[in-house]
């Protein structure tokens, strides 16, 4: 492989000249080199501190909105838990359909929205409009009169959800650095731990007071109370959301400069495609990346580890307890899950590391696997649960590892991160049916996810490995690069690695982080 590097005093690149150089290669696409005015370090620090703080306060609205989708995505299990299953008739065999069922429609959606929200200007309005669809149509599950109702529900509330996770994620990834990303994806996803605690208490008082109102069950009334409060936060949620650092309402132009200005600082360049892309340049680019694929079979098998989150109010009454007691018991692991797993994103990303902070959570969760297992004391059972869900912080850390694992170009990284995601959900549909619901033990269930947990670690490893080798070979061309120019680099310039290696290409002084 013959790698070379291009550079430019002035921070522009000839472009004509590097094609001339580059000729012989595969090139994908070339580096987006942006020339931004100087701006006073002192200054720059006003500036990028009111700009995070503008930033931190409008995305708080996606944990918010987070909480709505899984609310809308897991209320069928409380209801089920009031008489849903009874009331359509459904078989433990159907109930498990219209849980995964879901998962087809989100499947189906995510690579193609993503590629949408990553060439549009205002992926606020389509969040909203998205949200807005959702709402709606959960508010339908509580006019289902039978099991063919609920299938065709289901499937199209995950087809309308399947734009939030990966277009919010995006829209993180084009916000902030790699050293602030994990922490950020961390509070997002908080929004799903939130949801898991108190759509509990939220379920618990429709349940205990809505039964038999203007003659409707309890379990009706839920779906439609929180899809209309799900339509109603989408509405605003569209004045609220950033957009893109180029032309976001509500910051100043200084804040878009600084806010683009940091994004080439730690990639390398300016986080814009290349206007000859086509819109499925960065689908083929991430096809022809290997690491994708084993990132995708590992993390299907983490989700189907955490398919135990749609069961967790009937894995709570496995205690014993009346349906409401049981469903106040399952918020606080939870609540322990959200603090646990902003305290391990926080620290990944102050240490840069990746691996360790994914394992520590998936081993605290084979732990609950196996207390699980292993007794029936009440107690211990209880403690166990509160350890797999603090398995969801290595979760989190993962789609920040995503996304700094395919840094460039913007388009590739939009795929790559829809595409994990959506490959992931089979997970999902299988976990649907791990959890046998006749059998009360659920020792045989809580086997099959320890083995998934196990398969996770063995290809999270692999995939490690694949980035320590890649780190080495863009330290041996720097090497050789710094051997041939001992005095003729000019501070300040930008120097980027080539190769016909897409992975390689990257700016002097890039690392994967591990």
């Amino acid at each position: 492989m013959t790698d070379h590097i291009s550079r430019n005093n002035s921070n522009r690149i000839d472009v004509d000249a590097e094609k001339e150089r580059t000729e012989n290669l595969e090139l994908v696409a070339e580096p987006q080199i942006a020339v931004f005015p100087h701006i006073d370090p002192a200054r720059r620090a006003v500036v990028e501190k009111s700009l995070k703080r503008k930033l931190d306060a409008r995305c708080s609205v996606f944990v918010l909105i987070y909480i709505m989708n899984y609310l809308d995505r897991n209320n069928i299990s409380a209801a089920r838990l009031k008489g849903l299953q009874t009331d359509l008739n459904l078989t433990d065999s159907q109930y498990s359909t219209c849980l995964s069922i879901l998962y087809v429609g989100y499947i189906l959606m995510q690579v193609p929205s993503n590629m949408f929200i990553n060439r549009i200007q205002r992926p606020s309005i389509y969040i909203s409009i998205s949200m807005t669809l959702w709402g709606l149509v959960s508010t339908c599950s509580g006019f289902a009169t039978n099991f063919g109702n609920m299938v065709g529900i289901r499937f199209l509330l995950g087809f309308v959800e399947a734009a939030f996770l990966p277009g919010a994620l995006l829209i993180l990834s084009k916000w902030y650095t790699r050293k602030e990303l994990t922490t950020r994806n961390a509070i997002l996803f908080c929004g799903n731990l939130i949801s898991n605690a108190f759509s509990s208490l939220i379920a618990a008082g429709i349940l205990s007071n809505m039964q038999g109102v203007l003659g409707h069950a309890a379990w009706r009334w839920l779906f439609w109370i929180e899809g209309a409060i799900t339509m109603t936060i989408a509405i605003s949620s569209g004045f609220i959301l950033p957009d893109l650092p180029t032309n976001a309402r509500g910051f100043t132009e200084e804040e878009r400069l600084v806010a683009q200005i940091r994004i080439m600082e730690d990639v390398g360049e300016a986080d814009t495609d290349s206007e000859e892309q086509s819109p499925f340049a960065g689908l083929m680019m991430t096809l022809k990346d290997f690491k994708i694929y084993l990132m995708m079979v590992s993390f299907t098998a983490y989700v189907v580890g955490l398919s135990f989150n749609a069961f967790f109010p009937t894995l709570t009454s496995t205690l014993g307890f009346a349906y409401v007691p049981t469903l106040l018991m399952s918020a606080p692991p939870w609540v322990f899950s959200c603090i646990f797993s902003l305290i391990n994103a926080w620290h990944a990303d102050r240490t840069q590391e990746k691996i360790w902070h994914i394992y520590i959570p998936i081993f605290m969760g084979l732990a609950g696997f196996i207390i699980s297992m292993s007794t029936l004391n009440v107690a211990a059972r209880y403690v166990a649960l509160f350890l797999q869900a603090g398995s969801y912080a290595g979760f989190i850390v993962f789609y920040s590892w995503i996304s700094s694992s395919f840094p460039r170009p913007p388009a590739k990284r939009a795929v790559a991160l829809a595409l994990i995601n959506a490959f992931s959900q089979l997970g999902n549909i299988a976990g649907s049916y791990v959890w046998n619901l006749s059998d009360n033990g659920y020792r045989k269930s809580y086997g099959v996810v320890t083995a998934m947990y196990g398969i996770t670690v063995i290809g999270f490893w692999a995939f490690r490995m694949i980035l320590v080798n890649l780190n080495k070979k863009l330290e041996e061309s720097e090497a050789a690069w710094d051997a041939e120019h001992t005095s003729d680099t000019q501070t300040g310039e930008v120097i980027f690695m080539e190769s016909t290696d897409e992975s390689l290409r990257m700016r002097k002084g890039f690392r994967y982080l591990v």
